[in-house]
């Protein structure tokens, strides 16, 4: 494929609310150089860190980060907390403490990068938000960019599951009509497609049938949650969605099916198979 637009320029970008580093391998992809990657999350500080020794990575809350000290950067990329706009949630938007487009504002206004990229929940396209939305496009406009939201679905670019995301785009007026938004690229592959060699690495003999049953996409992977319990694949919905597919949601298996697992049995999904999903 051809070199990104980053790759041949080396461009920067400052990513907030990293996270264990999702967006970052992304954004790493498309030849971004990072400046810095925050997030006050310890353990994804930790897991960014030892896949990226040399970066900076920053344990910190966004709210005491000075954008001043990254002035010139060329983007500012960030995944700011979705539960004050998830359906899943009681979305209070603006009212939830965990809203943190405020403060990548501010650090926008400090840093004054080229162009930005913000992306959320599907629940921040819904109408309750369109006024939320409609104020951050201003609050942009007012300090010199030109952005627009757009609802994007992992599936649409081959990844075998839904995910919804609400992205911003926003850029400096110079850079107008250097940007895209992606068309869809390619179907994806089906939950059985996309793991049956993992699932039958330990000698499973039920991996062919259970690959066949699994036969559609993924609902949206979540990384579970520490305050009901530690790794899952979601709330119950999902968890519903995950049965169909002959896979237990409950949690996260170590290892692949031995042997003499249950040929019609209904397996967990090791770390890896949903690294690859």
């Amino acid at each position: 494929s051809r070199p990104s637009v980053a790759a041949m320029t080396n461009l920067t970008v400052l990513e907030l609310c990293s996270g264990a580093g999702g967006q970052s391998i992304g954004l790493e992809r498309a030849g971004f150089i990072h400046v810095a990657a925050i997030d006050n999350d310890a353990d994804a500080c930790t897991t960014i860190q030892r896949n990226r020794p040399a970066w900076r990575v920053i344990e910190q809350d966004i709210a005491e980060t000075d954008g001043r000290e990254f002035r010139g950067v060329d983007l500012i990329a960030a995944g700011v907390p979705c539960p004050p706009f998830s359906i899943a949630g009681k979305q209070l938007g603006e009212n939830d403490e965990r809203d943190l487009f405020p403060q990548a504002l501010r650090l926008i206004d400090e840093a004054q990068p080229a162009a930005i990229l913000i992306e959320n929940v599907r629940g921040l396209a819904t109408d309750k938000f369109k006024d939320y939305r409609a104020r951050v496009l201003h609050e942009l406009e007012v300090l010199g960019y030109h952005g627009s939201w757009r609802l994007l679905n992992a599936s649409d670019y081959g990844v075998p599951q839904l995910r919804p995301r609400m992205i911003l785009v926003a850029l400096r007026p110079q850079l107008k009509g250097r940007f895209e938004w992606p068309h869809q690229t390619r179907t994806p592959p089906t939950v059985g497609e996309a793991l049956v060699d993992l699932m039958a690495a330990n000698g499973w003999p039920g991996a062919e049938q259970w690959a066949i049953d699994a036969c559609s996409i993924a609902p949206t992977i979540v990384g579970g949650s520490k305050k009901h319990g530690g790794p899952d694949l979601g709330p119950t919905r999902a968890r519903e969605k995950w049965r169909q597919l002959r896979v237990d949601g409950l949690g996260i298996a170590n290892a692949a099916p031995e042997a003499d697992f249950p040929l019609d049995g209904i397996p967990r999904l090791t770390t890896r198979m949903v690294a690859r999903i």
